[in-house]
């Protein structure tokens, strides 16, 4: 199918940092060639405009273009908007950072502490709460819709059962379930659903009208259709009580205002708590990666990338700006398939695109069913964080903590690549032969994970 591109606003010969060419090959690479993604669209702001371009299809009836007013589930950067509230709640003075989050929830909940030390909504903020990334309640009944009936008495059922495994503020560890709890008892405190609480703190004001978590009559018809890794259609995600962690969908053109008010191009009320938000940081356990107040913020080649992305099964974002140069991009898919090179080669053309006509060109071996079995097995990034290694005869699948499962392909024995993603997985033996541990090369970055 030839697919037809848009372009709204300004016609220039770069999206911001980047060629405009360039992004467009990126593009029809990734829709027709490699054919990892049914639709993108990348949207960018500066002092100078709003460009915008997308590219492939929304997937939905009738087969309708992406343009800037398509709508996506954008997953994980709502994470930015719960801590935001956070924020605006401070700087009305309804909470404090350091409040303890059991204050904020309904009475006689429980929750861990450790060495007398409480969960504060500040810690749920910054990741460092030491609450694991998911709860071990979290059993769907539907898996194509993994968090719709996790309900709020099964938070606090956890919650109440739970046993810290090191100490609070001790180490950053990414966690849906602590940002979910954030936006929980955030919203408990505001007397108020948590759709309700964003739209009034931060959306209105804001001008964001397309972004919700209960779509209306005519953002139904703008929703774009999610697909999985495989290019099949899957279905739109509820997060129960979690919605602080992942609950909403929005569209380039809404983003693009979000920016607006985080670069400083636009004068808002929101202005004191986005400022707030970037006055607290602290490093995590990568190189060159900061976190705030749910920004991650890049430290690499000379300049500063503050961003979030997001996943749920059928789609992935990516939202980011460089402060020093004010300026912001999207990109928005939807298909469950990572893009953010997109978007840290818009911001900073340094950041390189992945190739994904050369990842396609990768030579796929067979493998056995004796050698896949080898490999199989979970691998320890860190605590609460693992990789699961599965095969089925000669066929080799990974799934890491929250993530869904994908199929990886060998180039050897021991090295394995992705197809959706630009990422591959070398094998580790030990001194005895046995396969002890795999790294996970990705985004620059080489991350080693231990055999259990």
């Amino acid at each position: 199918m030839k697919h037809s591109w848009i372009f709204l606003a300004l016609m220039a010969s770069n999206l911001i940092g980047a060629d405009m060419e360039e992004i467009r090959a990126a593009l029809v690479d990734r829709v027709d060639v490699s054919r990892k993604a049914v639709g993108v669209v990348v949207g960018a702001i500066d002092a100078g405009g709003t460009p915008l371009m997308g590219y492939g299809r929304a997937g939905r009836k009738g087969d309708a273009k992406l343009d800037g007013d398509t709508m996506f589930e954008i997953g994980s950067m709502t994470k930015v908007f719960t801590s935001l509230v956070l924020a605006d709640m401070v700087e009305r003075g309804e909470v404090k950072p350091d409040d303890p989050v059991a204050k904020y929830l309904p009475a006689g909940s429980k929750v861990p502490t450790r060495n007398g030390k409480q969960i504060t909504l500040l810690d749920l903020s910054m990741q460092v709460s030491g609450l694991p990334r998911l709860p071990d309640n979290l059993k769907p009944a539907d898996a194509s819709n993994p968090y719709a009936d996790y309900t709020g008495d099964r938070l606090l059922d956890f919650l109440s059962r739970y046993t810290l495994t090191r100490g609070i503020g001790e180490r950053y560890e990414y966690s849906n379930l602590g940002v979910g709890l954030l936006g929980f008892a955030l919203a408990h405190r505001a007397g108020m659903s948590y759709e309700e609480m964003v739209r009034r703190r931060i959306l209105e004001p804001l001008g964001m009208s397309s972004t919700t978590i209960t779509l209306s009559g005519e953002q139904k018809k703008r929703m774009a259709a999610g697909h999985n890794a495989a290019l099949e259609p899957v279905n739109l995600w509820d997060m129960g009580a979690l919605e602080g962690a992942g609950a909403l969908r929005s569209t380039a053109n809404d983003i693009l205002k979000f920016l607006a008010a985080g670069t400083g191009l636009a004068d808002t009320p929101l202005k004191a708590a986005v400022a707030r938000m970037r006055s607290v940081h602290r490093e995590t356990d990568q190189p060159d990666l900061e976190i705030q107040m749910a920004w991650h913020v890049w430290h690499k080649y000379g300049g500063d990338i503050v961003w979030h992305n997001g996943g749920t099964y059928g789609f992935h974002s990516f939202m980011g700006f460089d402060p020093a140069a004010k300026r912001g991009v999207v990109v928005l898919c939807n298909t469950s398939f990572d893009i953010d090179d997109i978007g840290r080669h818009v911001l900073d053309s340094r950041w390189p695109l992945a190739n994904l006509t050369a990842a396609k060109s990768r030579t796929e071996i067979p493998l056995s069913p004796e050698a896949a079995e080898r490999i199989s097995g979970v691998y320890v990034f860190r605590a609460a964080i693992s990789l699961t290694v599965s095969h089925d005869g000669p066929r080799v699948f990974v799934q890491l903590t929250g993530q869904p499962k994908l199929e990886i392909f060998a180039e050897s024995e021991t090295e394995f690549f992705l197809k959706v993603v630009n990422a591959q997985l070398s094998f580790e033996r030990d001194a005895s032969g046995k396969v002890a541990a795999v790294v996970l090369h990705q985004n620059g970055l080489d991350q080693r994970a231990v055999r259990k």
